[in-house]
Parts: C-alpha cells; structure tokens; sequence
C-alpha cells in the first residue's frame, strides 16, 4: 500500500508544479493620466473616443467609450485593434480606477491570463445607488490576440464577490472560447451583451 501512494503523491506534486502558482496584481486606470485618446467624436458626430491605456507589465487595456457607456479589452486586440466586437452593459456604466490582473507564474515567466474589473451601472429607479458588478474577462495574449467577458458577478450585497470572480478566472479563462462560449453571470446582473462587427 505504502509503494502505491508514493508515485500517487508524486503525481499530484508535478502536477501542481505544472500548472503555475496564481497570484494577483493591481493596475491603475486613470483616463487623464494613463490613457491616450486616439480616435475621439468630431463636432456634430456624437459623443465617443477611443482609448489605450497602460495595463500589466506592457499589456494595454483599450477603451472605447460611447454614449455614457464603455467597452474595455484587455491585452493585445487582434490586427491592433478593438472594434472587432463591442461588450458592455445596456445601462449607462463606467470603470472602476483598479484593475486586478490574475497571473500565472512558472518559472521566471508571468502571464496575466485573466482581468476582475468593477464596473458601476446606472440604476434608473436611483441615480445615487448604481449597481457593483465584477467583470471577468480573458486577457489577449500575443499569440491568440483574444479577449472578452468570462463572467460577471454581482458585487452589490455581495460580501463574497471577490472570491466568486477569482474562481471564476482561475477556473475558466485560460480555456473560454471568446465568441463562442456564454459568459457565466452570478447574481441579478444588469443587462449585458456583445456585438460583433
């Protein structure tokens, strides 16, 4: 019994060495300060601009802005750029200024393979208590150029919303097929949704 459980343990140490240890790092978003705007409504032509941002370690995150309402990509968008597909909720929202980056390490390499980012939705019944939601998103690498929304969870008079959003990363993201795979949703989220161009 005793030469069977060796190999067995064996196995489960490689296999946890294999996969990386997952820790967290923080980004600011400070449109003023971390942003360049470099496409932006002219006169006349409605209110939206778009953005790039400094993220994690040379990583962007883009934004484009639209109506009081904003779309974000996180990492590297495919052919330089973020219009091939618009997520965001059907109510006025905006950014929180930190974003939390779940990276994996192995060895000397960290790859950021996940974004939680809390967003604040308008509440029409009142304009002073939006709605907190933590959205999860796949971060674009430089190979597979592919980022979206994995996941939201409700944050408001949720106090384990942050442990339900970094399960949801560590556990989906690296696999979810961006497009094809339906982004989880815990709790009553507001409207949410994506248009591919």
């Amino acid at each position: 019994m005793r030469s069977l459980l060796i190999p067995l343990v064996l196995a489960s140490v490689c296999q946890a060495a294999q996969a990386g240890d997952i820790s967290s790092a923080y980004t600011d978003l400070d449109w003023k300060k971390d942003c360049v705007t470099y496409a932006q409504a002219e006169e006349g032509d409605g209110d939206w601009a778009d953005l790039a941002c400094s993220g994690y370690r040379g990583y962007p995150v883009l934004v484009a802005y639209d109506d009081a309402r904003e779309s974000l990509f996180y990492g590297f968008p495919p052919g330089g750029d973020m219009t091939s597909a618009w997520e965001s909720f059907s109510g006025f929202n905006s950014s929180a200024a930190k974003v939390e980056w779940r990276i994996e390490t192995n060895g000397d390499k960290a790859v950021p393979f996940a974004v939680i980012h809390r967003r604040s939705i308008s509440n029409p019944e009142d304009d002073n208590k939006p709605t907190e939601v933590l959205l999860v998103a796949k971060v674009g690498q430089m190979d597979g150029r592919d980022s979206c929304t994995v996941g939201l969870v409700l944050a408001t008079g949720n106090p384990g919303a942050n442990d339900q959003a970094r399960k949801l990363a560590d556990e989906k993201a690296r696999a979810f097929a961006c497009g094809k795979d339906k982004h989880i949703v815990i709790g009553n989220v507001p409207a949410f949704g994506r248009v591919d161009n």
